[in-house]
């Protein structure tokens, strides 16, 4: 493999691990559209789209491992909210991993362009108060959370993504979690989707190993990075940010679609 090319990759990875430790996302949201167009852009032979989402997928695991090693002190993971919707989402996106085989391509477009289309509406929903309450107090409706993550779970399972750019509106509009515990438990939560993922793609050889070190490198140095700037920067800012990005996911969504 060319130097430029290792150089492109390793970068690739470290913007969008960077990203997403500090947005509570896994990143291939970013990192996909990345790592398909920008090697052929600056003169590289383009991956596939089978090993863009296999070199993806091996990449959100281990920076989501990097993300919640950061957070890990400091009372921003709620185990009770990553059990319960850690468990439904990993149940869904089997169902819904199975279930996408009878499905039309198209019909796979529209579910991921609807739900990121409500995800975008629910990042500009206005949030009054849900950082004022104390991290040891936040309580949440357990039966809805499970629900909620459950159909994440199986909407993510037939698009092939890990479904995070969902789960953090619904945490911080819905369930009403203060803005830093949402990024530090949903990184634990797409970690328990991601492992699902992961295993699928390794097993069935849609892994290019040595482009996929490279990316796992970047994000190990780079994702608790991100999440140690997340936890200073300003949660309104940390809001607008995901909010962009989701929009720009579901602008880019719908215009596949058409």
């Amino acid at each position: 493999m060319e130097f430029g090319l290792i150089i492109t990759i390793f970068l690739i990875g470290f913007i969008g691990s960077y990203i997403s430790g500090m947005l509570g996302i896994g990143g291939s949201i970013i990192k996909y559209p990345m790592l398909l167009y920008i090697p052929p852009l600056v003169g590289f032979t383009a991956f596939t789209a089978h090993e863009v989402s296999g070199i993806s997928a091996v990449q959100v695991f281990f920076a989501t491992i990097g993300g919640v090693w950061a957070y890990r002190k400091g009372g921003f993971l709620n185990k009770e909210l990553i059990l319960y919707m850690g468990v439904s989402i990993l149940i869904g996106s089997f169902i819904g991993g199975y279930g996408s085989r009878f499905m039309a391509e198209d019909g796979i477009n529209i579910v991921y362009g609807v739900l990121a289309l409500i995800a975008t509406v629910m990042m500009f929903v206005p949030k009054k108060g849900i950082d004022d309450k104390p991290l040891d107090e936040v309580t949440f409706n357990k039966p809805l959370a499970a629900i909620l993550a459950l159909i994440v779970g199986i909407g993510a399972g037939i698009v092939g993504a890990a479904g995070a750019f969902l789960l953090v509106p619904i945490m911080l509009v819905v369930l009403k979690i203060p803005t830093r515990m949402t990024i530090a438990s949903s990184l634990a939560i797409t970690l328990i989707s991601s492992i699902g993922a992961t295993v699928g793609k390794v097993t069935t050889g849609q892994v290019e190993y040595f482009p996929a070190a490279i990316m796992v490198v970047a994000s190990l140095i780079a994702a608790p990075l991100g999440a140690m700037a997340g936890k200073k920067v300003n949660t309104k800012i940390l809001q607008t940010v995901l909010a962009l990005l989701i929009l720009g996911t579901t602008i880019k969504v719908w215009m596949d679609i058409f």
